[in-house]
């Protein structure tokens, strides 16, 4: 269940979060809402990581991490809340740990960790946002500071969303219902498998077919103007990181967090 997120991180002291909620995103998504249970707050910034301990049946020591789904409206001051989006892998350990977590109960936390974030002395003129998998769900903490750039800068931003089929698409509905009402986001779902059923909530005029690498293109990244946002699977993360880089994408223009699955 979930995945290891590819960066360094520093010992912070650990905390117990309590379920409160839990929903299914997908077949083999669950969408995990917690709070801190010791009285403290939970600061962190949209584009963070959460890491859950826990032991094997062995005893040994294991952890996992789940990047934060929570976006918080800008003024909103910290509170004790994160939302984290996780995959169930048949076997795993992580899964059986949070399938047998009931409401109420707590695991350990520690956290926030991750550089992966929007940066506030950026110059871009668009954002693209590309991600497979709950990849996608950092993308979601960001939507309200997005919203602030889009408003005071006029930034343009593309969210590239990889999925099998769109009973796939994580928070797929609220990025498209983001994008109905914000001009300057679009959302191009990208499905590899199943096109959606004519009339659906995913069938509209940005639905791709194909990879997100293969559609990145067709938006033409702009190396002067353009900053992406490469998260998820390691082999769509190396293909348009190159991809970017052949483009002519400075590196330091191409923000990239692996997933690599791990029971």
């Amino acid at each position: 269940m979930g995945a290891t997120l590819c960066c360094s991180t520093v010992a912070i002291p650990r905390f117990p979060l309590k379920l409160v909620s839990r929903r299914m995103l997908a077949p083999t998504v669950a969408h995990l809402s917690l709070e801190r249970d010791d009285g403290q707050v939970l600061p962190c910034i949209p584009g963070q990581f959460i890491q859950i301990h826990f032991r094997y049946a062995d005893g040994s020591e294991a952890r996992r991490s789940y990047s934060i789904a929570l976006g918080r409206a800008l003024d909103t001051p910290p509170d004790a809340r994160v939302d984290i989006a996780v995959s169930y892998v048949a076997g795993g350990a992580a899964t059986a740990l949070f399938e047998a977590l009931q409401l109420g109960e707590d695991v350990e936390a520690s956290g926030p960790y991750g550089r992966f974030c929007l940066m506030p002395n950026d110059d871009n003129r668009r954002y693209l946002l590309i991600g497979t998998g709950t990849g996608v769900t950092p993308y979601r903490a960001m939507l309200p500071q997005l919203e602030k750039l889009m408003r005071d800068r006029s930034v343009q931003v593309a969210l590239l969303q990889g999925a099998r089929s769109p009973a796939e698409l994580l928070y797929g509905a609220e990025f498209r219902a983001f994008a109905q009402t914000h001009p300057g986001f679009r959302y191009l779902p990208c499905l590899s498998r199943e096109l959606p059923k004519p009339g659906c909530l995913h069938d509209h005029p940005d639905v791709r077919h194909g990879y997100v690498q293969n559609v990145l293109a067709e938006l033409s990244p702009d190396p002067e103007h353009d900053i992406a946002y490469l998260c998820g699977n390691p082999d769509m993360v190396d293909a348009t990181f190159d991809m970017l880089k052949e483009i002519g994408l400075p590196i330091g223009r191409i923000r990239r967090e692996k997933y690599v699955s791990n029971k």
